[in-house]
């Protein structure tokens, strides 16, 4: 099955390693299979599928998990419709992008 990609090098997803205790919770809770197992730790497989929704973080018992739920999305959707190029592109039309930036597929509605 083909999991969603939202916008690349935009989700606010940090995962402290040192913290991880290998629990596996974030695998349960996170909808999109954004994390993989590591020998005994978890590590990020996907982040560029990652929503934003936070459920990886507010379930984390170590606090090895950091997510600003809908934070990159937003800011990317916002700086599309205000026109700045220098950040990635949002939207079906992609029409806040200049002619060199990369075309990226709606994210979020």
């Amino acid at each position: 099955m083909n999991r969603p990609i939202y916008l690349e090098d935009v989700a606010t997803l940090k995962l402290d390693a040192a913290k991880c205790t290998g629990c596996g919770m974030c695998l349960e809770v996170c909808p999109h299979a954004v994390f993989q197992m590591n020998n005994r730790h978890v590590e990020i497989r996907n982040r560029d599928a990652c929503m934003e929704c936070g459920a990886c973080s507010r379930n984390c018992p170590s606090g090895a998990i950091s997510v600003k739920p809908g934070v990159g999305c937003a800011a990317a959707v916002i700086g599309a419709m205000l026109g700045r190029t220098d950040q990635p592109c949002c939207g079906p039309s992609d029409s806040g992008c200049s002619s060199s930036a990369p075309k990226k597929t709606a994210c979020c509605g």
